[in-house]
């Protein structure tokens, strides 16, 4: 996360996007669609994500994740980063307005990580709208999904928190420090002051197993993937800094600690 991007500023749109249930199982044409495109495998973009893709006139995301589908569309693509990505969202919602056909993409699944994007998303289409066009999402295969696979660790009988998000992070810390040890955690970290290493030491401070099994799963389904296997105390040795170089792992990785 950047300094720049303060949620200081208004409420969390995690919570705007989770203020009520979709209206309704009908989409209308001008439906706008938050669209999860998996871990960046193609092999794992579903059929429904791929066709909101494909018949969007204007397709709006993170550089790095439009980059993923952008041949898969002949719409125009707006790409942001944080620091612009309420002009995105503005130029794309009043496209929106104007008529167009509206996709939004994020990566993963919409339900894991990415409801922030999901509520400016929101705010930024009924803004320009008034409320007259509806936002669906399209779930997607999360890297999170493939990590439980790789570590055989059925989702029912495990804790699953996100990091990577802007905000205060003391929810999600405190739920991990509830269960290490109870109940298998998934934990997606946050680039880069709360990577594997600095969860593990916490966890570690609050009661951990320091032999508990834990393995950093980075770039799933890629052709570079990798699973680093090792224990809760050695990794507290990578914890410390918050720059891309303080850390021997990718900012897209998940944390998987066995219980």
């Amino acid at each position: 996360m950047t300094d720049e991007y303060d949620l200081d500023s208004g409420p969390d749109p995690a919570a705007y996007a989770a203020d009520r249930p979709e209206d309704g199982v009908t989409e209308s044409v001008m439906t706008v669609h938050a669209v999860g495109i998996g871990p960046g495998n193609p092999d794992y973009l579903v059929p429904r994500s791929e066709r909101a893709i494909r018949e969007a006139d204007i397709v709006v995301g993170f550089e790095t994740v439009v980059e993923f589908v952008r041949d898969r569309t002949d719409a125009e693509c707006l790409t942001c980063g944080y620091r612009d990505e309420a002009d995105a969202l503005a130029t794309f919602a009043d496209r929106v307005a104007g008529g167009e056909r509206g996709t939004a993409v994020l990566m993963g699944d919409p339900n894991h990580s990415g409801y922030q994007f999901v509520g400016k998303v929101g705010r930024a289409v009924d803004d320009a709208t008034g409320g007259s066009v509806d936002v669906r999402v399209v779930p997607g295969i999360s890297s999170l999904q493939v990590a439980a696979s790789r570590a055989r660790t059925p989702m029912e009988n495990a804790t699953f928190v996100t990091l990577h998000k802007s905000g205060d992070l003391s929810e999600g810390m405190d739920r991990l420090r509830r269960d290490v040890g109870k109940r298998h955690l998934l934990v997606l970290p946050r680039p880069f002051d709360r990577m594997p290493g600095d969860v593990a030491a916490d966890l570690l401070e609050h009661g951990g197993d320091p032999d508990a099994e834990a393995l950093v799963c980075e770039r799933l389904t890629h052709d570079d993937e990798r699973i680093t296997r090792t224990t809760l105390r050695g990794l507290a040795g990578h914890a410390g800094g918050d720059k891309p170089g303080d850390s021997p792992f990718s900012d897209l990785s998940v944390l998987v600690v066995r219980r």
